[in-house]
């Protein structure tokens, strides 16, 4: 994985001193918007991908709860080239992280707060957003030296708790995920997230033989809503 690919900040936590914390990707930066694939097989991402991209949506996850994603994640990426980033989600070990990344994976993503993990994508520069819910669980993910707290499940708390967490930690780059619907992505931008994370409001039944041309239009109008905000925080 080159490193080049990413600029990493030094950032002082409380916890454990310097970290030489992965920058949000640059191209996330631009649009805001991560699409999460949960699909029946990983023989099914390659149109919803090309569609997602054509539509401006170039930040990709293709989650480990997909049968065969590690073993397609390579030639995606051969494929997609610099025009999106392929993510590694649902990672919860870190070897699993350590294959996502040999695999290609640009950026990877948890549901949950394990540092260890964090640990391996400091140690590759490789971004990570790690998954935590409750103020311990974020400051932990955060100070681990993860690129952005992944908030999940953001529907079960809503726009303000991103608010809130800025107050006693106000250096904290976050991103929602968790039935964010259409409606709640300019909510939680404004509220302050570097991105929100998009699955089944967007994708709908895209990956199960639904409409491609639906799934377009629901990007479009995603990425309108987001392309507001796309600036770097």
């Amino acid at each position: 994985m080159p490193e080049s690919r990413y600029a990493s900040r030094s950032s002082e936590c409380p916890m454990t001193g310097m970290l030489d914390r992965a920058s949000v990707p640059s191209l996330l930066a631009a649009t805001k918007i991560v699409a999460v694939l949960r699909a029946p097989s990983a023989d099914d991402y390659d149109a919803v991908v090309d569609v997602l991209i054509s539509n401006g949506v170039r930040s990709i996850e293709l989650t480990l709860t997909t049968p065969g994603t590690l073993e397609k994640v390579p030639g995606i990426v051969r494929r997609v080239g610099d025009s999106a980033d392929i993510g590694v989600g649902t990672i919860t070990s870190p070897v699993q992280a350590v294959k996502a990344i040999d695999q290609g994976a640009r950026y990877l993503v948890t549901p949950i707060t394990l540092p260890e993990v964090v640990t391996v994508a400091v140690h590759a520069g490789v971004p990570i957003f790690s998954g935590a819910l409750t103020p311990t669980e974020v400051f932990a993910a955060w100070s681990a030296g993860a690129t952005a707290v992944k908030i999940f499940p953001a529907q079960a708390v809503g726009a303000n708790y991103g608010s809130h967490l800025l107050g006693p930690f106000p250096d904290l780059a976050y991103l929602p995920s968790g039935g964010i619907g259409e409606m709640d992505v300019e909510e939680w931008l404004r509220a302050g997230a570097v991105a929100v994370s998009v699955g089944s409001p967007l994708l709908g039944d895209a990956l199960r033989g639904g409409s491609l041309n639906a799934l377009a239009e629901r990007a479009a109008r995603f990425r309108a809503i987001a392309e507001q905000y796309g600036s770097d925080r």
